[in-house]
């Protein structure tokens, strides 16, 4: 109940022209914020990366260092018109209305000692609600190629794609076109919270509902 999301920015200073700090990179840290609670080694609870790409502007091959090539390609075949941001009519009609913007998910790792708690996509839901008000959906393409450096064999990182796959159905994901969507507007998100909630609630306080 005491991890605090925090969400940072970054750029050089002297970015400061508009196209300078596009796509945005966003980088959001969980950590027990009340030191007491918690052994020093284990208040770092995991890291989220994010970028957040202007669906209005045209794209550049520079763009594929931030959003990485699948991300490049995803836009290209689902944005029809980068002067309004419009979207392929199918997934279009799926997203509710929002600014023209879309957040991609690049990368969660949480620490060894918080894992198994049904954590990730609590967390996951939680920066990208926190984003929602910017930006209109969220992607992110699973491959088992993604978990080779961290899996002992193939078998073992396509299953771990797998179960990334399923947490973040459970927090209003759905595939569309080998990708992963989210509309930011889901309900999904703040259900996703839920669970962890009743489990871990203190008991003695009011229902967080």
């Amino acid at each position: 109940m005491n991890i605090r999301l925090s969400i940072r920015h970054d750029r050089l200073w002297w970015h400061i022209d508009d196209e300078d700090h596009l796509p945005e990179r966003w980088d959001v840290s969980a950590d027990v914020w009340e030191l007491e609670l918690c052994p020093e080694q284990f208040r770092h609870v995991g890291d989220i990366s994010l970028v957040i790409a202007d669906l209005q502007r045209e794209r550049n091959l520079l763009d594929s260092v931030a959003l990485g090539e699948w991300a490049l390609e995803f836009i290209a075949e689902t944005v029809l018109d980068s002067a309004d941001g419009r979207l392929h009519p199918e997934l279009d009609a799926q997203i509710s209305e929002g600014p023209p913007r879309m957040v991609i998910l690049r990368d969660v790792t949480l620490g060894t000692q918080w894992r198994g708690h049904g954590l990730a996509g609590p967390l996951i839901a939680g920066a990208l609600r926190t984003l929602a008000p910017t930006a209109r959906l969220a992607a992110c393409r699973l491959s088992p190629l993604d978990f080779r450096g961290s899996a002992p064999d193939r078998v073992s990182a396509e299953l771990a794609a797998v179960r990334m796959a399923a947490m973040l159905e459970r927090i209003g994901f759905y595939r569309w076109r080998e990708v992963h969507v989210l509309d930011l507007r889901n309900p999904a998100l703040l259900e996703a919270r839920m669970s962890l909630l009743n489990n871990w609630w203190p008991t003695g306080h009011d229902d967080p509902e």
